[in-house]
Order: structure tokens, then C-alpha cells, then sequence
């Protein structure tokens, strides 16, 4: 079950990463643009095959996948005619959609497998279901049963615990008309409350423990959660790229010194992956609860890598995106004083900008992939 759990995430990254090269596909052919190669990996081409303008096709090293748009500097050569279909040549406005696009699609992608979770597979939350009745209890005096489930309390619908369970907590010891099902069954009984010390605190309880388990959302209420825990994603991701390099010298010592992993420090793709395969093979969870682990990684990877994407720097999607506003800067204070647009700025200017952060982050991923073989990251699953 391991297996085919990392087996899973991988198939889901390389998708995940499709649809990201699809949002700049798809823009870049609605602005015109000439967009020549669409492949799945990289290195040697293992199949392909011509639409068009575009050829399609798989590489042999799934690592990822690649979009490739003509003339991304001034100094590319355009086929004649085609001269003004060049990336550089567009306005700002449709360079900024096209680069942001892939990152968009991670954020749609992520925002879809939230609400996927909670409409259609569900979140663990309390029911309204006895597992255990306290002895000497009120629930017991009043015949209380494991199994047994709230239907309703003093003829209020029981939808959800967290909010229904306030009308036991401050009933005063009130005696409490509940309606249940019992193996099919609809009985009604009467509890009082009793005031009972729990952690320090004194609340009115019945003495029941309820059950855990997934529960599926409406519609309009997965719409709300969804969002709130995107968004929730998206602040975490931001706050864990500014921390990431003081988190550099913890990951060299659990990867050169053997120190102990941390949990929330840096997790490469394999160290993800092998997570990934622990949620889907869990002894602890039920099959369920395993895709909705499994779904809740994809979907938190996604937003993760939407956001890593949009960083300023060059040879990420953020870095052209900063290049193609730092042009319409220069543009406007040309405007200012009168003068002519200036020329685009060509990329090919930075590249030693480029192959420095290229170098960086190769560095990074290698110390993570020997981290995470050598020294993985394990969670109490």
C-alpha cells in the first residue's frame, strides 16, 4: 500500500505540473503568441507528436514538464513573418497573465481538492454517535447505549456537535428531551445534565464519549472552508518560504551530522512522497481517511509550489514576471519625460543571475534528496 501511495503522488505531481504548463499554454495561444514544444519530462524525446504549430510529446526523465514560447528575449530568432507573435513583443499586462497562469492553476487546483475533501470524502469531526457511556453517568441512568445517535435534543435537529452540544452544556441540569436512533430504531428518553470538573473547568455533561470520524459538507459550507483553509495554506506557505534559509542549517545537520529530522523543517519531493505513502498505508486509518490524508498533501503541495513559483527571481515564473514589470516601470517614467517606450529587457542579460539561483536551488534539492533517503521524515501515522 506504500508503493502505491508514493506511486499516487508521483502521478498526481506530474499532473499537477501539466495543468501548470496547460495555464501557460493556453494563455499565450489566446495572446497570440507561438508556443512551439508542450512535453511531459525532460531529456530524451520518447514520443511526439505534431498539432499544429506545437508538437506534443514525453521525454524520458519524468521530472516535471516544459511549455516552450518563442521568443522569450529580443535576441531569439522569430521565423519570418511570425516576428510579432515573440513573447517579448506582447504588452505587459498579457506577459504578467501568461507567467502567472501556471501558478493560478496550482492555486484552482489546490482550492478543488479542498472541496473535493470536504463535500465528497469528508473531514474527521465529532458525531453525534455514543462510542462509550461513562459509568454512574446521567447517560446511564437514563439508559444510554453505545451506537446510540442524537437525532435531536429538546426537539432541536442534531446537525452539528460542536454547536448542539451547548444545549446539554447550559441546560443548568434542566431535565433534556432526546430523541435517538438505536439500530434503526427512533426512541425518545429524558437525561439531566450533571455539573462535572473536567480539565479544571466546570461544565454540565451526560457522560458520553462520542465517535470520530469523516463527515461530508454542504455545498455552500465546503464553498466556505475551502477557501478558509486555502487561504490558510497560502499565509503558511508564505511564512515558510521567508524562514527557509534559517532552516538551512538544521537540514544540513539531520542530513550530514544525522541529527534528528524535524517534522515541520524542509521536505523535498522524495521526502513528500514517502509521507504521501505512509497516509495510504496506514494501519491507523480507514481507507477513507487515507484518501482524505492523501488529497489533503496533494492539495497543500500545490498552493506550496503556486507560491514558491511567483518568487522575484529569475529562472522561476515570479522572476520574468519582475523583468516584464520592471519594463513597464522604465516605460512609464519614459512617458514622464517625454521620450520613447525603451526596449524590452532581454532575460539573456541576467542569465549569470540566473545560473547563480539555478546553482542555489540544485544545491538545495540535492541536500534535500540525500535528507530525505538518508534521514527521512516520519510521521506518527
Amino acid at each position: 500500500m506504500e508503493i502505491l501511495g508514493i506511486l499516487a503522488f508521483v502521478v498526481a505531481l506530474l499532473l499537477s505540473v501539466m495543468v501548470h504548463e496547460f495555464g501557460h499554454y493556453i494563455t499565450a495561444r489566446r495572446f497570440g503568441m507561438w508556443v512551439s514544444e508542450f512535453f511531459v519530462g525532460f531529456g530524451k524525446k520518447i514520443w511526439s507528436v505534431q498539432r499544429g504549430e506545437t508538437e506534443f510529446g514525453v521525454k524520458a526523465i519524468p521530472a516535471g514538464g516544459y511549455c516552450k514560447i518563442e521568443g522569450m528575449s529580443p535576441s531569439d530568432q522569430m521565423p519570418v513573418g511570425e516576428e510579432e507573435r515573440a513573447f517579448y513583443k506582447a504588452s505587459s499586462l498579457k506577459k504578467l497573465v501568461v507567467l502567472g497562469a501556471g501558478s493560478f492553476l496550482h492555486f484552482v487546483i489546490g482550492f478543488v481538492l479542498l472541496f473535493t475533501l470536504f463535500a465528497g470524502i469528508g473531514t474527521n469531526q465529532v458525531l453525534p454517535v455514543i462510542s462509550e457511556v461513562v459509568p454512574d453517568s446521567a447517560a446511564q441512568a437514563a439508559g444510554l447505549q453505545p451506537g446510540d445517535e442524537f437525532l435531536s435534543i429538546n426537539g432541536k435537529e442534531v446537525t452539528d456537535w460542536y454547536k448542539d452540544v451547548e444545549v446539554i452544556r447550559q441546560s443548568e441540569g434542566a431535565e433534556l428531551t432526546l430523541v435517538l436512533d438505536r439500530n434503526g430504531e427512533e426512541i425518545s428518553t429524558t437525561a439531566s445534565a450533571r455539573l462535572t470538573e473536567i480539565d479544571g473547568t466546570s461544565r454540565y455533561v451526560l457522560g458520553i464519549v462520542n465517535d470520530v470520524g469523516l463527515k461530508r459538507s454542504g455545498l455552500w459550507l465546503s464553498v466556505k472552508n475551502s477557501s478558509i483553509v486555502t487561504k490558510s495554506f497560502l499565509n503558511e506557505s508564505v511564512k515558510s518560504l521567508a524562514k527557509l534559509p534559517e532552516k538551512i542549517p538544521a537540514l544540513w545537520g539531520a542530513t550530514v551530522r544525522g541529527e534528528e529530522r524535524d517534522v515541520n523543517g524542509l521536505v523535498g519531493v522524495v521526502g513528500v512522497a514517502r509521507v504521501s505513502g505512509q497516509a495510504v498505508g496506514s494501519d491507523k486509518l480507514d481507507p477513507m481517511e487515507r484518501l482524505a490524508t492523501f488529497v489533503l498533501i496533494v492539495a497543500s503541495l500545490n498552493i506550496f509550489v503556486g507560491i514558491f513559483n511567483l518568487l522575484p527571481i529569475l529562472p522561476l515564473d515570479g522572476g520574468h514576471m519582475a523583468v516584464a514589470i520592471a519594463d513597464e516601470i522604465r516605460a512609464f517614467f519614459a512617458r514622464l519625460r517625454g521620450r520613447q517606450r525603451p526596449a524590452p529587457i532581454d532575460v539573456t542579460v541576467l542569465t549569470p543571475i540566473t545560473m547563480v539561483v539555478f546553482v542555489i536551488l540544485a544545491c538545495l534539492t540535492l541536500l534535500l534528496l540525500v535528507a530525505d533517503v538518508i534521514n527521512p521524515v516520519t510521521l506518527n501515522l
